[in-house]
């Protein structure tokens, strides 16, 4: 098991999950360091296809069950008349979520990472392969729900979106800090819930800013379309 975020040994799909405990291998250091290096040069690969074709990739990250898959279907449903949009779905087990997003209206590849705690630019490419996205296509990435792993792997993608909910606690950019530097938005989600919960919008910023001073902020229910409009605009200000 990952010693950081509890993850297993590898995926179903054969991709090493080279995560090692450093009281046990000596040698972690420089093998991370050899994964993510191998990561960034494929990211970097990806990065360049996406920008030949004109189609931005934007990442999704989130702890599970803050809305990432309730987000993507309305935005699916609300933008896919006015560009082509396509999902990688992001989850360890099961169709379930690409399921949802394929009945909200849009093309998506499911990536199942069996035991693995994230997604990684090979994975990336693979879905990216099989999606065949036309110019101009808006592709969006459910990231495995974890605030950990997921931002220490660049997938190529056009920006990077960290989704917290109001159920979760003001402190989150503290207490995950990499995951929120990492972040070009932050999406508030379930403000519907305020009313219901101990949370604290302005603090919560206060913290995000506090790890990422030039992070965008935005608070949004995308079950209720509180926000959505200045969540579409930003999407559509990524091409």
């Amino acid at each position: 098991m990952c010693g950081s975020c509890g993850c297993g040994g590898a995926d179903d799909g054969g991709h090493a999950h080279e995560h090692l405990h450093p009281a046990e291998h000596g040698g972690t250091v420089t093998l991370e360091q050899r994964v993510l290096a191998k990561n960034e040069t494929l990211a970097e690969r990806n990065r360049a296809w996406l920008a030949a074709r004109s189609v931005t990739a934007v990442n999704l990250m989130s702890s599970p069950g803050a809305g990432k898959t309730t987000l993507l279907e309305r935005t699916v449903g609300e933008l896919s008349g006015r560009r082509p949009v396509a999902v990688v779905e992001g989850d360890q087990e099961t169709m379930l979520d690409a399921d949802r997003i394929r009945r909200a209206g849009c093309a998506v590849v499911q990536v199942n990472t069996g035991a693995g705690c994230h997604l990684d630019a090979e994975m990336m490419r693979g879905a990216l392969t099989e999606l065949s996205p036309v110019s101009g296509a808006l592709i969006l990435v459910e990231n495995v729900g974890n605030l950990v792993c997921p931002a220490m792997f660049d997938l190529g993608e056009h920006s990077r979106v960290v989704i917290i909910s109001v159920t979760e606690g003001t402190d989150k950019p503290l207490k995950y800090p990499y995951m929120f530097a990492a972040a070009d938005l932050i999406v508030i989600n379930k403000v519907d819930l305020l009313p219901y919960v101990d949370f604290d919008v302005d603090l919560c910023e206060k913290y995000a800013r506090s790890v990422n001073p030039d992070v965008g902020v935005l608070t949004v229910s995308a079950t209720a379309g509180t926000g959505m409009d200045r969540w579409y605009a930003w999407v559509a200000a990524q091409d």
